[in-house]
């Protein structure tokens, strides 16, 4: 009799609520993934981090002896080393080009977040109308395909739905022209890994605005 096939045992090491740590949440239970996740907050991680990652960030994985650290190196190694269900395409061209969208992801509105809930108020307001502004225009995008390459839920998926979760965190109501990208944010959080991936902070990001 063959012995039943475990799946592999890893560990992430996650904030509580930082957008990149959340992507690589939603991957993990995307890809229904055996896996510890330890919750670190800024104070703890520069202790328990200290051997395995020399930024102290998070998130950080741990697959036996391989350790990983920044989301998108360790999202797409989730996407290669559990191919169930694929979150990049195929081919070299298209996956090129996820990979810009994560970068534009990142780069254009990711990283404005904590901009939008800090202390200077010019920036804040700068940061949430670049924010809304991007998301905006994505919107045609949305009238003729369910997701932002297509038809197919992809790892781009899992980075814009820990975005567009924050949004009214963030302070950034948008405007009825977007409502495409709304209805698309409704399909992101309605998939039964986005639930399992939030943390109760999380969670606590949308009740403290709709109570």
């Amino acid at each position: 009799m063959s012995t039943p096939t475990r799946k592999p045992i890893m560990t992430l090491y996650s904030g509580y609520d930082d957008p990149y740590s959340h992507a690589s949440r939603i991957v993990l239970f995307e890809k229904d993934v055996d896996c510890h996740i330890e919750y670190l907050n800024q104070s703890e991680a520069p202790e328990v981090l200290a051997d395995l990652n020399p930024y102290f960030e998070t998130p950080t994985l741990i697959d036996r002896e391989l350790v990983l650290y920044s989301s998108t190196l360790i999202n797409e190694y989730l996407d290669e080393r559990l191919p169930h269900p694929p979150l990049m395409p195929v081919d070299p061209v298209n996956r090129a080009r996820a990979r810009l969208m994560v970068r534009r992801v990142y780069r254009d509105w990711t990283r404005l977040l904590p901009v939008c809930t800090g202390t200077n108020a010019k920036k804040a307001t700068e940061a949430r109308q670049i924010i809304r502004d991007g998301l905006t225009a994505l919107s045609p995008v949305f009238s003729s395909q369910r997701y932002l390459l297509g038809e197919e839920y992809s790892l781009v998926d899992c980075y814009m739905a820990a975005l567009l979760w924050r949004l009214p965190n963030a302070g950034i109501e948008l405007p009825k022209q977007a409502k495409p990208v709304m209805q698309y944010a409704q399909r992101l959080f309605s998939r039964p890994a986005f639930n399992d991936s939030l943390s109760e902070i999380e969670r606590g990001l949308r009740d403290k605005k709709s109570a």
